[in-house]
């Protein structure tokens, strides 16, 4: 009794593994004929009308293969081969025309369909066999190549997402360092964030901006402005800290942090032996949120233009919220004096047309610093 049985789920087991082919014929003998001669090497499932068979190939188990009477009442099968390769569930399964019409416009006609064979009743039993045992093995090594291919593009997918994280995550340790020492917050990092993406978002359409703000720059935009500040972490917790007003030559060591931060990034480049867009991008940031549009600024006195946008989306962020911030050395000004602040700044400290989207969208920036206070 344990041998039978043991026997039995051996079977079963065999059988569940079999290739499945689904016969579709209208004659019944046809399909008593097909079924004798194929149930011997595979799973076979029949259909006697285009209808069935287009639910028999959706119903478990799936075939893997069909073979397709052509001339047939209701649906014919040049149809259900049409049905079949347009629905995505069944349209990689390999149909077989099986027809008394020997003629090339007939065999045109299917493959133009997508059939992949064409073979001509009466069915010669070995070339039937033939054909269909290659037609399974061809889709076998189509499935495989499939599923390999899908496995890599989500492999390729998952480790993206793991060096984006790690990006991120080393991007906002450095800038919470440099912050920190500040005495801000990392909310301070974020509020920039999102201010120079709404700026950004706001500009993106603008003749000026146009070229430069497409949807993956402001994305690196977004991901570099933590890193605008990173050069403080070389200025003196004596100049960072003092809570009085600072000497020139204390404000000239404030200074270098443009510098230093813009050095960081490119000691960074050298030791990855490459460039990183959003590297260059922080790099932008870094060295030039301090340049004013009409060249008085540091630390290149650039003017207009030559100075990089990121650095001019940012110069605006990072003023507001330095107006609306507590310091060591200040009380937080007013989201309405940070705008009167910046309103004054139009094309002198600031590019105009930047003034002009953060006077357009000034709720949004006020929305942002209360929705992240310190």
């Amino acid at each position: 009794m344990q041998r039978e049985n043991g026997l039995t789920a051996s079977v079963e087991w065999r059988d569940r593994h079999l290739p499945t082919v689904l016969v579709v014929d209208d004659t019944p003998d046809n399909l008593a004929f097909m079924s004798e001669l194929l149930g011997e090497h595979y799973r076979v499932k029949v259909a006697s009308s285009g209808a069935r068979a287009l639910k028999a190939a959706q119903a478990e188990p799936v075939p893997d293969l069909v073979l397709l009477d052509i001339m047939m009442p209701d649906l014919d099968g040049y149809e259900v081969c049409r049905q079949l390769k347009a629905t995505a569930a069944t349209r990689d399964i390999p149909v077989i025309f099986l027809t008394a019409l020997a003629d090339t416009e007939a065999e045109r006609k299917g493959f133009a369909l997508g059939a992949v064979d064409y073979v001509t009743k009466p069915v010669s039993p070995p070339i039937l066999l033939a054909r269909v045992q290659t037609h399974l093995a061809l889709k076998a090594t189509a499935d495989f190549l499939r599923d390999k291919s899908a496995y890599l593009e989500r492999e390729v997918a998952l480790r993206t997402l793991e060096v984006q994280a790690i990006q991120d995550v080393a991007m906002m340790a450095l800038a919470s360092l440099a912050e920190t020492r500040n005495d801000e917050t990392g909310n301070h990092i974020r509020r920039t964030q999102l201010y120079v993406k709404a700026l950004a978002e706001r500009l993106r359409t603008h003749p000026r901006f146009e070229p430069v703000l497409s949807r993956y720059m402001i994305d690196l935009l977004y991901k570099s402005a933590p890193l605008h500040d990173i050069g403080k972490i070389g200025v003196s917790d004596l100049v960072l800290l003092k809570p009085g007003k600072l000497t020139d030559e204390e404000f000239e060591l404030t200074k270098a942090h443009a510098r230093l931060g813009s050095k960081a990034i490119e000691s960074a480049e050298r030791q990855l032996g490459m460039r990183v867009r959003f590297l260059s991008v922080a790099k932008e940031m870094a060295r030039s949120h301090h340049e004013r549009w009409d060249g008085t600024g540091y630390p290149d006195g650039l003017a207009g233009d030559a100075i990089p946008v990121p650095a001019r989306l940012m110069a605006v962020a990072d003023v507001y919220d330095a107006i609306i911030s507590e310091r060591v050395y200040k009380t937080a000004g007013t989201h309405e004096q940070a705008g009167i602040a910046i309103v004054k700044g139009r094309g002198t400290q600031f590019d105009p047309d930047v003034v002009d989207a953060f006077i357009d969208i000034a709720e949004e920036f006020h929305t942002i610093a209360l929705n992240y206070p310190d």
